[in-house]
């Protein structure tokens, strides 16, 4: 029995002639944006030179992707990155995690000193068994 797989999952559906849903509601944001710039600015050459950066970014918001992503992902990278702090400070930790810290530390601690007798015990093991080894080795030979 065969299966269809689907194809494609990652691209949106075309709603609105060639244009996807958010295409077209970018697309008609800026051509609102446009016509209320026109209307309420009386002087048309200061209109114009508002209506092209406010339509271009909402042509970039349609169309542009920068790395595979849409430019509105970069926009709020690009805005995150500027408003949030840039410089790193350390703060001590609180009660609640310094006692936390400091049982992970004591059980780190018991660990290692577990490990390092045990690996002395067998290294004491090992060294009984090359000398009982010797021993019989050389009473063998007499």
């Amino acid at each position: 029995m065969q299966f269809k797989v689907p194809q494609f999952i990652d691209m949106e559906d075309k709603i609105v002639g060639p244009l996807t849903l958010k295409q077209f509601a970018y697309i008609l944001g800026a051509g609102g944006f446009s016509f209320l710039l026109w209307t309420f600015i009386p002087i048309k050459i200061i209109a114009v030179i508002a209506i092209i950066p406010v339509a271009g970014l909402f042509l970039a918001l349609a169309f542009l992707k920068v790395n595979e992503r849409p430019f509105i992902d970069t926009l709020e990278s690009a805005f995150g990155y500027y408003t949030s702090s840039k410089i790193y400070t350390w703060r001590q930790p609180t009660v609640d995690q310094n006692n936390t810290t400091q049982n992970i530390v004591s059980e780190t601690t018991k660990e290692i000193a577990v490990a390092k007798a045990n690996s002395n015990k067998l290294h004491e093991i090992s060294l009984g068994l090359d000398v009982l080894d010797n021993s019989e080795k050389t009473e063998n030979n007499s």
